[in-house]
């Protein structure tokens, strides 16, 4: 089976290319009509599994409130961390 090497480049321009799919996202979908959304909401405006939401929320990275049990995120707070982490 052969192996397949991953480069610090390859990383560089995967980086990118999510970046912009996320910025094409927000073009496309616009802003959302409610300002707090729900995980499921988060996961379909940034084409993430529940997973990675989970990492992102328990890392700290994307903050969010929880209400009896419901986790809520604010919309401008997920702008807020993609355009942090612009390059």
């Amino acid at each position: 089976m052969p192996a397949n090497v991953v480069t610090t480049e390859d990383l560089y321009f995967f980086k990118e290319e999510l970046l912009q799919e996320i910025k094409n996202l927000f073009e496309t979908h616009g802003t959302p009509k409610r300002k707090w959304l729900r995980s499921q909401d988060v996961q379909d405006l940034l084409c993430i599994s529940a997973g990675t939401l989970h990492n992102l929320r328990d890392k700290g990275i994307l903050p969010h409130s929880k209400i009896s049990g419901v986790i809520l995120y604010e919309y401008e707070d997920i702008v807020e961390v993609i355009r942090r982490n612009k390059v």
